[in-house]
């Protein structure tokens, strides 16, 4: 390049228009053939290139082109910008052949011509139609690319110079070495200034075509289209004949020969393989999609199948080689193997999905007509077997579903892209539609759905109209009817013009949610009123709220929306016929106690309320409370006619009206109304809208108690909270607390607020503690009396009794017996204790008046007094008392009753005992009674370390009557006497061990001793009838030599009479106040051993026989002393009472308690003794000796 320091006199003029511009002079010599081009994008005022003529005449423009061959040329560059990045020079060729050669065939460049601009280089290919050029690329091959070079070489390829924009780019350093193009393309090359060119960079020459030899079965259609029409290729059969340029169909063709006139048709066609499946409801022919792995491998294929189902039928395809994964259809699959299924619906739309290879699907269940398309690659692999076709019966889903009278079914689609329908009936009359039916038959009916998920397909409307003008109802869900499906329940409800229908929610009612928002359990209610100006919607509402009562003019609906993932679960609500009204709606609602902010909204909130009308809010606020009413939110409409008013309402007192922007009520007690007033609005614009909230707060005053509990030694008290009102609150020394405790020997202040009293539980404890069981005092266990502030009452009292370890707790009842509460013999008395151990494990329940004697605990334990009115009933409750340690756990001292069954069950009945444990009972049984023992109710448990036992041993024995253990069968026992009954557990496994045991106490019949009584009796018969038979003679004789006379009302005595034989002046032996028969009669007696000792009167003074008697004859007869009776009449009696006879008392058998089975009443009216004996009196005879049984000792242990 050389700089221009002055330019010829013929540029002068172009050159005084630049300003510090660069010059360029350059020779250049074109080939022959080639144009070339040398152009700027600026105006010519900034840069020019000039034609320098032989003659000195300049020509400049921003373009010039050169075609004239091999003749030198002058070009003269001005430009005030830098000259190589302001010119672009272009050199076109042209390529010319024929079908049998290429002119040039040395495709050439130019290398060094204008090398220091930016150059193109083009070639346009001319050639006859349906000829193709081959350019035979030289060096390094192509690669096709739409980035930029790296090495600023830049090929483009267009098929047409008429449609150059469509360029194919491609770079130096890959795989293409041979570009096959037709008449008028176009291809160039782009290089950067200074950028080396090889001189020549293709060979060209026409191409010849390519024959294949196919065959084509008669199920199968190919069709041979053409990828890019701008490509020359035909496809000929049978040598030129039949050829076309455009499209070939070939079906049932054996060995074809095709021609292709160009040499790579796989770059100009596309194969389609079409195929057809017909199937029945059972199989499918044919039963596999097959197809020819190398039929045109080396093109791009598109294979099809056509699917044909009939109705009802689920197709599944199974893909047998690399599973699939569903894509996008904008997405590419990376190998280029593509899976097209389309599925037309029963409404004639057509589904499609598309999947790559390479994911986790290997079967498709599809519904309907089905066409799959495998698109594959050139030279792609295919297998033999692309997938297999099965059929089944679509399974559907059938409901069988009975309306109640007057209710209406609508099924509504909603989802439109599944395959469903709905049909009613039967075939061949059944009745289908696959958007929408309805049902009216009050019968069972059978809905068939034709896919399988209706519910994801469907919804479900279940209205009923409700005539309000009856007596009022419970509306009822149907719960039954569509269970699973995304319901409606629908009750539309109708009164007089004047009147108003009523709905009553139970409680706690409802609440009011935004138009927006869904309930949080997903049942959602909807209020409907009809207006004549159009359908308003009242509210929605959930559950649990403060609204208990909606009351709608004239005409309206209910409505619950249910999805079907959600549990259906409504509220049994009441409709009936309201007063006459004149507004549109009224709502009634409890405010809550405590403090609470309530929020509602109007109608159709956040649109507009309807025009010129009212609606009432009736509110009922807590005693004690105070109320605010706060506008949160609201939309003040364009009034027309009036204004818009709220009117609040108290009973007995003038009503208040004020407008939405003035101040509402603040701080005001009791219950009241409000009204809101619409005016008519101009209705292009927003209406009234109104949200505003009811805030409540507690103005009541607490219960105070000041509880002191240094006067109750050892006592302590609960308070909690047992009641569902959270707003309760209890404090104790100013401090709020769930639950109260005050501690023993302290004082505490507690206050209540808005606390009811049954809705606080009061408990009260004592501790009691013995640190040695020799020195500890007995106790007797009474329930203190309590402060009276306390506004609740006593649940119940504890008694923590704590003793060391070597010590054992006795429980006696004041009444001396206790009962435990079991079935059968279950507890009905005013009050109740429950007994536990200090862990508390349950011992039981007991009351007074029962079996029990005592009940002793070896560890510690609590008592737990439960009464209905402590204020009547403070004990006392039980006696404690205080013993050395005893083995087992529990034991009882049982005396059972004679009258009825005695029940024992073991600590905590029914659940099982103590792990490892011991308990006893020492059973008392009664003189000449038995015992039966039966285990009626046993729970054996699996043990894991020893084993249960069950054990019955008599007092007084060392052998046991029964021992068995869990796997051992328990049979009844009859038990002569007193006994213990021992029961140990074992450490189980599972289950657990407990008995009930049930004692029946019977009468003794012991034959033995009725028989030797018998015969004792006959035996004393026989010696008293001798010795009277001997006195009685005697008597006779003396009589004989004696006589007496009689002196009325003087002594019977003579003073002369001698009787006796034998004198004594030193003592009166022989004179008898009184005659004891026992002392003559005595002998025979010994034989029987009496208990009342009369064997000691025999060691007296010996006496002979009877004398008579000569005392003093003052004519009064001696007095008759009768010994005095033994003081324990509790036993027996040993003589009779004076008045029972006149004669001097006679001796008699001692007598237990009448009641007693151990002795008989013997009437010995025969017996000459017994002569004048009151025979309404009792003589009792000892059968025999063995009368009494041993009593328990009071012993701490028997074993």
């Amino acid at each position: 390049m050389r700089l221009c320091g002055t330019c010829a006199l013929l540029g002068l003029l172009l050159l005084s228009r630049l300003d510090a511009s660069e010059c360029l002079k350059k020779v250049i010599r074109p080939d022959k053939g080639s144009t070339v081009t040398v152009s700027t994008s600026l105006p010519l005022d900034q840069c020019s290139v000039c034609e320098v003529t032989a003659t000195g005449e300049n020509s400049c423009h921003t373009s010039v082109s050169l075609d004239k061959h091999e003749v030198n040329v002058t070009l003269l560059f001005n430009c005030s910008q830098p000259i190589k990045q302001s010119y672009t020079v272009t050199v076109a060729r042209s390529i010319e052949c024929t079908k049998d050669a290429c002119n040039p065939t040395a495709v050439k460049t130019q290398p060094f011509l204008l090398s220091e601009f930016a150059r193109t280089f083009t070639w346009e290919l001319k050639a006859p139609e349906k000829t193709v050029v081959s350019l035979n690329i030289l060096g390094d091959g192509l690669m096709e690319s739409s980035q930029p070079c790296p090495d600023g070489y830049k090929f483009l390829v267009a098929l047409s110079k008429t449609n150059s924009k469509s360029q194919t780019q491609y770079c130096r350093g890959g795989s293409v070495t041979q570009l096959d193009l037709s008449n008028q393309a176009l291809m160039s090359l782009k290089v950067a200034p200074n950028t080396p060119v090889d001189p020549v960079l293709f060979q060209a020459g026409p191409t010849k075509g390519r024959t294949m030899v196919v065959s084509v079965d008669s199920s199968t259609t190919v069709i041979l289209g053409k990828a890019l029409e701008e490509l020359a290729c035909e496809v000929c059969i049978a040598k030129g004949t039949a050829c076309s340029s455009t499209e070939k169909t070939l079906t049932s063709v054996e060995n074809l020969s095709l021609e292709f006139s160009c040499p790579k048709p796989q770059d100009v066609y596309i194969v389609q393989v079409k195929k057809k499946i017909e199937c029945t409801k059972t199989s499918c022919t044919p039963a596999a999609a097959e197809v020819d792995p190398n039929l045109f491998k080396d093109f791009k294929r598109s294979l099809a199948w056509d699917i044909r189902i009939p109705d009802r039928t689920v197709l599944t395809l199974d893909f047998p080689g690399d599973k699939l994964k569903s894509t996008s259809a904008a997405e590419k699959c990376q190998d280029g193997y593509e899976y097209l299924v389309s599925t037309t619906r029963g409404d004639g739309k057509i589904k499609t999905n598309k999947y790559c290879k390479g994911g986790t699907v290997s079967n498709l269940e599809l519904l309907g007509v089905t066409t799959v398309i495998v698109e594959a690659p050139k030279d792609g692999a295919l297998d033999s077997v692309v997938f297999n076709v099965k059929v089944n019966p679509r399974s559907g889903r059938t409901l069988s579903v009975t309306p109640d009278s007057g209710t209406i079914v609508y099924i509504q689609r909603v989802n439109s892209d599944a395959d469903c329908s709905v049909c009613v009936g039967k075939e061949p009359n059944q009745e289908c539609n696959s958007n929408f039916l309805r049902l009216e038959l009050h019968r069972n009916t059978l809905v068939d759905f034709t896919c399988p998920q209706p519910q994801s397909v469907y919804t479900v409307e279940i209205n009923k109209e409700i005539d309000c003008t009856k007596n009022p109802s419970s509306v009822q869900v149907e719960s039954s009817l569509f269970p699973d499906f995304t319901r409606s329940f629908t009750w539309d409800l109708r009164v007089d013009d004047t009147r108003a229908f009523q709905v009553d929610f139970p409680e706690p009612g409802m609440r009011q949610i935004p138009d927006e928002e869904t309930c949080p359990d997903q049942n959602t209610y909807a209020l409907i009123a009809y207006l004549r100006s159009g359908l308003t919607v009242v509210g929605k509402f959930c559950k649990g709220g403060s609204m208990t009562t909606v009351m709608v003019r004239l005409k309206g609906r209910v409505v619950l929306q249910v999805p079907g993932d959600a549990k259906l679960d409504p509220v049994d609500f009441k409709v009936s016929i309201g007063p006459e009204t004149n507004m549109m709606a009224i709502v009634k609602a409890n405010l809550p106690r405590g403090v609470s902010d309530t929020t509602f909204i109007t109608p159709n909130y956040p649109r507009s309320f309807p025009d010129n009308q009212k609606m009432q809010w009736d509110f009922v606020v807590p005693g004690m409370h105070n109320y605010s009413v706060h506008f949160n939110d609201h939309t003040p409409p364009e009034c027309l006619e009036n204004q818009v008013e709220v009117e609040y309402q108290k009973e007995g007192k003038k009503a208040t009206k004020v407008f939405l922007t003035d101040r509402q009520p603040k701080h005001q007690q009791g219950n009241f109304n409000m009204v809101l007033r619409n005016c008519k609005t101009n209705v292009t614009l927003p209406g009234l809208a109104l949200n505003y909230s009811v805030s409540v707060m507690r103005s009541g005053h607490p219960v105070l108690c000041t509880v002191d509990l240094t006067k109750h030694k050892g006592v302590s008290l609960q308070i909690e909270k047992v009641g569902s009102d959270p707003f309760c609150e209890m404090s104790i020394n100013s401090e709020v607390k769930k639950k109260i405790s005050v501690a023993a020997a302290t004082k505490a202040s507690l206050s209540f607020l808005d606390c009811p009293n049954d809705e606080m539980r009061l408990t009260a404890s004592k501790v009691i503690d013995c640190k040695n069981v020799t020195v500890c005092n007995a106790a007797v266990l009474t329930v203190p009396t309590l402060d009276l502030c306390l506004p609740m009452p006593l649940h119940n009292f504890t008694w923590h009794i704590n003793i060391p370890k070597d010590g054992t707790v006795d429980l006696v009842s004041p009444t001396g017996s206790l009962r435990q509460s079991l079935p059968g013999q279950k507890c009905n008395q005013s009050f109740i204790l429950h007994v536990a151990e200090g862990d508390g494990f349950s011992v039981g329940d007991f009351c007074f008046n029962g079996v029990l004697k005592k009940v002793q605990v070896h560890s510690n334990i609590a008592i737990t007094a439960r009464a209905q009115d402590f204020k009547k009933t403070r004990g006392p409750f039980l006696n404690i008392s205080f013993s050395p340690e005893i083995k087992e756990a529990v034991m009882y001292r049982v005396t059972p009753e004679i009258t009825s069954p005695t029940m024992l069950a073991t600590p905590n009945w029914p659940q099982g005992m103590r792990e490892q444990s011991t308990i006893s009972w020492i059973v008392t049984v009664p003189s000449h009674y038995q015992a039966h023992l039966q285990f009626i109710n046993v729970s054996q448990p699996k043990c894991e370390s020893r084993h249960t036992s069950i054990k019955v041993q008599m007092l007084g024995y060392e052998e046991e009557l029964m021992s068995r253990r869990e796997d051992e069968d328990l049979e009844k026992l009859l038990v002569p006497q007193s006994f213990y009954l021992n029961m140990s557990n074992c450490k189980p496994e599972k289950d657990h061990f407990g008995v009930v045991t049930k004692i029946v106490l019977e009468k003794k019949n012991n034959l033995l001793a009725i028989i030797l009584g018998v015969v004792g009796a006959l035996l004393l018969l026989v010696i008293v009838l001798a010795a009277v038979f001997i006195t009685k003679k005697k008597k006779k004789d003396k009589m004989n030599k004696e006589s007496s006379i009689y002196m009325g009302k003087e002594s019977i005595f003579r003073p002369s009479d001698r009787h006796f034989s034998k004198v004594r002046s030193e003592n009166d032996s022989h004179i008898y106040d009184s005659i004891d028969e026992s002392m003559v009669y005595g002998h025979l007696m010994r034989e029987y051993s009496y208990t009342d000792g009369t064997q000691e009167s025999y060691k007296g003074i010996p006496m002979d026989s009877y004398q008579t008697f000569t005392g003093a004859t003052d004519g009064q007869l001696p007095v008759i002393k009768e010994p005095e009776p033994e003081a324990d009449k509790s036993q027996y009696r040993t003589f009779l009472d004076p008045s029972e006879t006149f004669i001097p008392s006679r001796p008699r058998t001692p007598i237990q308690r009448q009641e007693s089975l151990g002795f008989e009443d013997s009437r010995m009216v025969d017996n000459v003794l017994y002569t004048f004996k009151n025979t309404g009196d009792i003589n009792t005879i000892k059968l025999t000796e063995d009368d009494t049984e041993p009593q328990p000792a009071e012993t701490e242990g028997y074993l």
